[in-house]
């Protein structure tokens, strides 16, 4: 089944399905080793691997196991980042949350805003019961996100990832249907 990535605006932000243009900005964006820190894989090292991206965004649109969206301030069009729903599963009702924002939009409450208006899609369209999510124990700023929007720390997955050599613990995060406000 096809899902159709969607466009979301906000207040501040607009949501849009990926698209070749935006090549350069996932190329920065992925390869920074301090952004990336706290990812599940090393930063990127081809620049190729933003056209991956780009296929694998429009693969899982139309595989109907996900929606991943760029996000872009709408005052100038300046792209902060993704966030994605992947995973999905109809069967179980459930899908992944994940996200990932340039230095220079943190702190602003953009990851929130964008994350949440995506959410808000995913359980709508999709008929979610749970989205999970899932975050370095180091990276307290995405911790305070998921928090933010309603997600309930579940347990820790100890030693769980190992990226070049470092081994590092795991958050679970869980957010129900109706534990939404």
């Amino acid at each position: 089944m096809e899902l159709a990535t969607p466009t979301l605006l906000t207040e501040r932000l607009r949501l849009r399905p990926a698209e070749d243009h935006d090549g350069d900005f996932l190329w920065e964006l992925m390869s920074s080793p301090f952004v990336l820190r706290y990812w599940d894989e090393p930063p990127w090292r081809e620049p190729s691997r933003a056209q991956g991206f780009v296929d694998r965004s429009r693969s899982a649109a139309s595989e109907g196991s996900g929606a991943r969206v760029m996000v872009e301030r709408v005052a100038d069009g300046a792209r902060l980042g993704w966030c994605g729903v992947s995973s999905w599963d109809p069967t179980f009702r459930s899908a992944e949350l994940t996200l990932c924002f340039g230095e220079a939009s943190w702190g602003h409450g953009y990851a929130t805003e964008a994350a949440s208006a995506l959410l808000d899609w995913a359980y709508e369209v999709l008929d979610l019961n749970r989205v999970q999510a899932m975050a370095d124990t180091r990276n307290t700023a995405c911790g305070r996100v998921l928090h933010k929007l309603g997600f309930v720390h579940e347990g820790t997955l100890r030693e769980d990832c190992v990226v070049e050599g470092v081994v590092s613990d795991s958050w679970v995060f869980g957010l129900l249907a109706r534990d939404r406000t």
